[in-house]
């Protein structure tokens, strides 16, 4: 246990740039968010908050609520994202898609929080912090790690493409099966984001909401 401790820290310590760069551009996409509800007009606000409207009443007069169908989707979801982004790292010229991925990620969360904020002011900051913060606590690091690990490997494949390496055996193999392992783990450990998001957030989030509805 202790020498698998010490390569993960060592794998850390060696790939920090790419982490902190994934960090970063997740980040980047937050602030983005936020910058484009600030930029909306009032009738594109006005727009959107019809339907956050909508969904409000639906909630509060729903009496019953499917968490396996959300436990079910949130994980499919996950696996999805994840999936893509295994994929991506496979395509030398597929990083850049990688890229886009984590800060369209960090773009909807930033939005989502914005616009809640932006329209109901401390209310929205409480909706937020119910529905959507539990299960990224746990979402973003995932993302984080498997986007990281997408680059790293890319960046491996491109560095054997120019040093003329590339063979069927194991050069490529051994670190293709780690990937995918561990590619596997994060898949698995998304299990965790879409309970909490089935039954955590989303009853968080409806109890709240109906006592909105209700005072």
């Amino acid at each position: 246990m202790y020498k698998s401790s010490t390569q993960l820290l060592n794998h850390f310590k060696d790939h920090a740039t790419i982490y902190v760069f994934m960090i970063i551009l997740f980040l980047t996409g937050i602030v983005f968010g936020a910058i484009i509800v600030n930029s909306m007009g009032f009738e594109q606000k006005q727009g959107l908050y019809f339907y956050l409207e909508r969904f409000f009443g639906l909630v509060s007069t729903e009496s019953t609520i499917n968490n396996q169908d959300i436990l079910k989707d949130s994980f499919y979801y996950h696996a999805r994202y994840l999936l893509l982004l295994f994929i991506l790292g496979l395509s030398v010229i597929g990083l850049p898609v990688a890229w886009l991925l984590i800060f369209l990620k960090g773009l909807v969360i930033g939005f989502s929080v914005g616009f809640m904020v932006n329209q109901l002011g401390t209310n929205g900051f409480l909706l937020a912090s119910f529905s959507i913060a539990p299960q990224n606590l746990f979402v973003i690091p995932i993302y984080i790690v498997a986007g990281s690990l997408s680059m790293i490997f890319s960046i491996g494949l491109l560095r054997k493409l120019f040093a003329r390496k590339v063979t069927l055996t194991q050069p490529i193999l051994q670190p293709f099966l780690k990937y995918s392992t561990i590619f596997a783990l994060l898949v698995g450990f998304s299990v965790v984001p879409a309970l909490i998001e089935a039954y955590v957030s989303n009853e968080a989030m409806v109890s709240y909401i109906k006592s909105l509805f209700e005072s």
